[in-house]
């Protein structure tokens, strides 16, 4: 007989109507519930409350942004990018997320928000520089304060978690902003971040851009929730549906969330239904797994098109303005074009730089047989430089 089947034990009285009082709820879990259907405000009667400046900021940012996408695909086709993840019908996402954000505050981004990192003010090329291969990262974090792009999934999360507990607990009034994809939340860091994030109740905001696939794997094969929203309410914090293509919705509710931080509301968790319009990088063909007609409905729900619409409707789409707009998009182009296909000049000791403050002792002894190497083969080519010249003077008569 056990101790849990002694005579008075609690598993023997049938009275006890449940568990203990610890299981309850730390919070109502009600306020923490996403809407039923992403929150839009285009094309509803709430558009008519929205400043006009910030639709035609917007707007402004959307087109280059679409330029922008448009130019790295080709550099890609050209040779002169290694791969380049399209962000090509997610724009709203990626210049909310950077517009939403004080000068302060920092961006997490991961591989496919090189946008995002050029709406808050990042040069592109430094943006690209990483798919272009020549360099771990081609700004500086700190200066930007946007982290480097993450290639892997979700790690990124739990770094911005970390910095953003680092700054409360210093004091400074800085916020984090993560994004991550769909595939993403599919990783442990996704879990674990959003779980220390809600603890300690850490000033970042988790953006989901639910793009409909993590490569070639559609929503409804990598989750049963209602929403990736939902997935908030688990850990504790607010969950936030949003229509990923409505700029100036997304806007709000990412303003919003990054206010609630601010302030010491704690973390918020916002999915922003979108579309991958272009394949998930260069390398992928998208027609194995998608219709030509999915992608053509999705384009009727453009981000830009939705937004011209309102823009349209208070005269504000003017010839003169549509013209500026494009200019400077074709511009931000033409300079991009340029610099991109000018070849960079590399140093192969790089590698070794900006890797741990302080290098391994395996570190130093790569680099230390690099630099032997390299100093060999310069002066193997100063020799057949000398032997060279030396041969045509001798056959000089």
């Amino acid at each position: 007989m056990t101790v849990l089947e002694q005579p008075g034990s609690s598993r023997n009285k049938s009275s006890l109507a449940g568990p203990p009082p610890a299981w309850r709820p730390r919070v109502d879990p009600a306020p923490l519930l996403p809407d039923a259907a992403p929150y839009r405000l285009l094309g509803t009667d709430a558009a008519g409350r929205l400043d006009s400046g910030l639709l035609t900021r917007l707007y402004a940012q959307l087109v280059r942004g679409r330029r922008y996408n448009a130019q790295a695909t080709a550099l890609t086709r050209q040779g002169r990018l290694a791969v380049y993840p399209s962000s090509t019908g997610q724009e709203a996402c990626e210049v909310a997320a950077a517009l939403a954000l004080e000068e302060r505050d920092w961006l997490f981004p991961s591989y496919r928000d090189t946008l995002a990192a050029v709406a808050r003010g990042l040069d592109p090329v430094q943006a690209l520089t990483l798919l272009r291969g020549d360099w771990h990262n081609g700004y500086d974090p700190h200066e930007h304060r946007i982290a480097p792009l993450c290639t892997p999934l979700a790690t990124q999360l739990p770094h911005a978690v970390g910095l953003a507990h680092a700054a409360r607990l210093k004091g400074d009034d800085v916020v984090a902003l993560a994004m991550v994809g769909d595939g993403g939340t599919s990783e442990g860091d996704f879990h674990e971040a959003l779980n220390f994030a809600a603890l300690w109740q850490a000033p970042v905001v988790f953006l989901v851009q639910n793009n409909g696939f993590a490569i070639s794997v559609p929503l409804a094969k990598q989750t049963a929730a209602p929403s990736l929203a939902h997935k908030a309410v688990g850990y504790g914090m607010p969950g936030r549906l949003v229509d990923g293509n409505d700029a100036p919705a997304v806007h709000e509710v990412l303003t919003e969330a990054v206010e609630r931080a601010r302030g010491g509301g704690g973390p918020t968790l916002v999915e922003a239904v979108t579309y991958r319009i272009e394949a998930h990088t260069n390398a992928d063909d998208a027609t194995r797994y998608r219709a030509d007609s999915e992608v053509e409905t999705w384009r009727a729900h453009d981000p830009i098109a939705l937004l011209e619409r309102e823009l349209e409707g208070r005269r504000l789409l003017t010839e003169e303005f549509v013209g500026a707009t494009r200019d400077g998009a074709e511009q931000m182009a033409a300079d991009l074009r340029e610099r991109m296909n000018a070849d960079p000049v590399l140093d192969p000791m790089d590698l070794f730089n900006h890797v741990f403050a302080e290098q391994t002792s395996q570190l130093r002894e790569q680099a230390e047989q690099l630099r032997a190497e390299l100093d060999a083969e310069a002066a193997g080519h100063t020799e057949d430089a000398a032997g060279t010249d030396g041969s045509a003077e001798e056959a000089r008569p």
